[in-house]
């Protein structure tokens, strides 16, 4: 806006030059939508016997609550790197247990996917200070650190899309991902449950029959891309003071302030098909937290 502009003297020493930044440079990036179909859902004691006593179950929402990333470098490709993303994804299922009633429970999918990259060769060593001020000249342990020559792999991806929900009576007709004990969860993924997970196989309920298992199947949207450290050199002008000043808030007649908004027309107006919210958009809209 125009009241926003900041106002730079057109002379003086260093109004405007060429300066060197450090960012980073995308040396290979990629867009993918992954379906993953029976991922198996792992639940906690009291999740596992709702499901036994479940007529039917539905999946209300899908968040990712963690993921981990590993960066490899391929053999006898120099500069190609295997990117392996794990998603940990917590989702809030609904289940029907009879007489009409019907009982939340949640519970922990784990999907994978591997990308492969370009991500250029480096033969050198980083070490970056904290920003810290070091008042120890003896002991510099805790001002810098070093990094790998290898690139650094970014991954976004959006909430993902449930496509549908099934009770397996067998857990070999699920699609695990290796995730075998709570002690390979990460804390952060603990610490969003209610109650811990349980991981064991081969147990029976109580008609003697094997324990059910619950599957999911979800599409992730995901873009992924490797960057590496690399300096240019930019045109830049000094930051200068911006001319707008702040405004003070003040108490006004809260009658007056409504009367002063505009109507909102479009919210009146109703929408069509071509214009409706995506399918991930509406599924997401379950009112659960991550």
């Amino acid at each position: 806006m125009a009241e926003n502009r900041f106002s730079c003297p057109t002379s003086g020493i260093g109004s405007r030059e060429t300066v060197c930044i450090d960012t980073n440079r995308v040396l290979d990036s990629c867009r993918d939508r992954d379906c993953f179909e029976n991922a198996r859902v792992y639940l906690s004691d009291f999740g596992n016997e709702i499901l036994e006593r479940a007529g039917a179950i539905r999946a209300k929402c899908a968040n990712i609550v963690w993921s981990c990333i590993t960066v490899d470098p391929i053999q006898f490709n120099r500069g190609f790197y295997s990117v392996t993303v794990r998603f940990y994804v917590k989702i809030v299922f609904e289940a029907c247990i009879g007489g009409g009633r019907s009982q939340d429970i949640e519970g922990i999918a784990v999907l994978e996917k591997r990308v492969i990259l370009y991500g250029g060769e480096s033969n050198v060593s980083i070490f970056k200070s904290n920003g810290a001020v070091n008042d120890d000249f003896c002991n510099c342990s805790s001002t810098s650190y070093g990094e790998n020559s290898g690139p650094t792999a970014i991954v976004e991806v959006v909430n993902p899309v449930i496509l549908g929900t099934r009770i397996m009576e067998k857990a070999s007709d699920c699609n695990c991902c290796c995730c075998c004990s709570e002690k390979e969860l990460p804390e952060s993924v603990l610490a969003s449950l209610d109650a811990p997970l349980i991981f064991e196989d081969g147990s029976y309920n109580q008609n003697g029959n094997g324990r059910r298992y619950l599957t999911v199947s979800l599409g992730v949207f995901s873009v992924v891309r490797l960057v590496r450290s690399a300096q240019f050199l930019v045109q830049a002008t000094e930051y200068c003071i911006p001319e707008k000043e702040c405004a003070p808030v003040e108490e006004e007649d809260p009658c007056r302030v409504f009367r002063s908004m505009p109507f909102p027309v479009s919210e009146f107006c109703s929408q069509g098909m071509s214009v409706q919210a995506p399918v991930q958009d509406r599924a997401s809209r379950c009112g659960c937290g991550s």
